[in-house]
C-alpha cells in the first residue's frame, strides 16, 4: 500500500497543566508536513521516522500528535525524506530571514528572537540586532531544521565579541534579556534563517 498523501491527526497540548483542559484538535495535514514534525524529533533516520509513523505518536515541542498507525517500508520512507527540503551545506547566510539568534556558552544558553532584540531604544541609532548580526564571522553551515523549514550558522566568538555583546546589552528594551547577556560569557553565536515556504526539494 503506499503511503497516504494525507494524514488525519489528533493534536493536543503535552504541557502538564494542560493536558485536563486543551481539546483535542483534529487536522488533516500533508504527509510532507507530518514527516517534517518527525524528522524534526527523530532526525533523517528512515528507520526511525518509519517506526513511529508505524507507532501513531510523537510528541513535538509542547504538541502530542496522534494518527492511525502508517505501515510502510524504509525505502519509501527514504523516498519520502528525499522529497523534502534538506540539509544544504553550501547556502549562503541571508541575514535579512534570520528569526532569531542563539548564545551559548559556560553552560548557558540564550535564545533571542530578531523581534525583541531589533527593536530601537529611543534615540538610539542602532539595535542589538544590528550589533549582533555584525559579529557574524566565519560563519560555518550548522545544520537544517525541519519543523522550522530554516537552516542554522554558528560561529565562535572571541573574548572581544563577547565583551561587545556585553557591552551592548542595555540596547535590548528587554531588562530580562538584557541582564542575560550581560552577565553571560559567550563563546558561541548561532543564526536561524528561513528558508520560506518556496524552498526546493531534494532532487
Amino acid at each position: 500500500m503506499p503511503l497516504p498523501e494525507r494524514v488525519q491527526v489528533k493534536l493536543s497540548s503535552e504541557a502538564a497543566e494542560f493536558v485536563s483542559l486543551t481539546p483535542v484538535v483534529v487536522q488533516e495535514l500533508a504527509l510532507q508536513e507530518l514527516a517534517e514534525q518527525i524528522l524534526g524529533v527523530a532526525g533523517a533516520d528512515a528507520a526511525r521516522v518509519r517506526d513511529i509513523l508505524k507507532r501513531g505518536s510523537l510528541v513535538s515541542g509542547g504538541s502530542r500528535y496522534r494518527w492511525s498507525a502508517i505501515e510502510c517500508a524504509v525505502e519509501e520512507v527514504e523516498a519520502l525524506i528525499r522529497a523534502l527540503p534538506g540539509p544544504e551545506p553550501e547556502r549562503l547566510f541571508n541575514p535579512s530571514q534570520c528569526l532569531r539568534a542563539i548564545l551559548t556558552g559556560a553552560g548557558a544558553r540564550l535564545e533571542i528572537t530578531r523581534e525583541a532584540a531589533a527593536q530601537k531604544k529611543l534615540l538610539r541609532r542602532n539595535s542589538f540586532w544590528d550589533l549582533l548580526l555584525d559579529e557574524a564571522r566565519e560563519l560555518k553551515y550548522a545544520g537544517y531544521l525541519y519543523r522550522e523549514r530554516a537552516d542554522r550558522f554558528a560561529c565562535a566568538l572571541s573574548r572581544e565579541a563577547a565583551a561587545r555583546l556585553q557591552e551592548a546589552a542595555p540596547l535590548l528594551r528587554f531588562e530580562g534579556i538584557a541582564r542575560q547577556v550581560a552577565a553571560g560569557h559567550w563563546d558561541k553565536a548561532e543564526w536561524v534563517v528561513s528558508r520560506g515556504a518556496t524552498s526546493p526539494a531534494r532532487g
